[in-house]
């Protein structure tokens, strides 16, 4: 089996969903409170002893057909795997959230100054059909606009390596839709829609893009987004 490394930052459900991980698989490590997300995963790679591990993010919730059972190709072992989560706002199936399956050697070296750590790792990357877990991101309304500004940022910009443009569309208007009927949909629909304008707008500006990883930065956009909207 491969390590499986569980990576939290502040997520007010990061216990709650590392304890349910470890309880089926007792063997899960964590990496808590790494500042940076391309940091924490290159702390998550030098932890692991495997020449792949397996990343699960602090708002992931595993679900029960989900068993970590999967075994990479030798020709495979330079390559991204990401598995499908499900999103609680607006019900989308893809990349976001997702498990990761990673090689252990190429994230060492990540290069920290790309918006999208994913994709940067490797030219090699396979997305997985299933399900892997639902991100439960909207926990507070931060933690909400956060995700929702930093994925439709990375959308809007066209950062992704290889992503497919019609994709891209029906996945803005999906995470621009206001759904006012799940916690902090609200919260989710303005992140969304400042990180697609966001993203737009600084599409060739990387200094500014890199800049959707800082979260001290985040929380201040978010502060006067709050501010301008305490009317809601």
């Amino acid at each position: 089996m491969y390590d499986i490394i569980f990576i939290s930052y502040n997520e007010p459900n990061a216990d709650a969903n590392f304890a349910k991980l470890k309880s089926r698989f007792p063997y899960a490590q964590r990496i808590n409170g790494v500042k940076g997300i391309h940091q924490a995963h290159i702390a998550a790679a030098k932890k692991s002893f495997t020449k792949m591990f397996w990343v699960v993010d602090g708002d992931a919730e595993i679900v029960n057909t989900f068993n970590f059972d999967y075994v990479v190709n030798k020709y495979d072992l330079e390559c991204v795997h990401v598995w499908r989560s499900q999103n609680p706002i607006n019900n989308l199936e893809y990349g976001y959230g997702g498990v990761k399956l990673l090689p252990k050697a190429l994230t060492t070296k990540l290069d920290i100054t790309t918006p999208d750590m994913t994709t940067s790792i490797s030219p090699l990357f396979k997305i997985m059909p299933e399900v892997s877990n639902i991100t439960a991101f909207n926990t507070d309304p931060f933690n909400t606009w956060k995700s929702a500004f930093r994925e439709c940022c990375k959308l809007a910009s066209r950062v992704i390596d290889r992503q497919d443009d019609t994709e891209t569309t029906q996945r803005l208007t999906a995470w621009c839709a206001l759904n006012d009927a799940v916690p902090y949909g609200f919260y989710a629909f303005l992140g969304a829609e400042g990180g697609k304008v966001y993203g737009e707008t600084n599409r060739n500006a990387p200094e500014n893009l890199k800049l959707i990883n800082d979260f001290d930065w985040l929380q201040t956009q978010f502060d006067l987004v709050k501010e301008r909207t305490s009317g809601r």
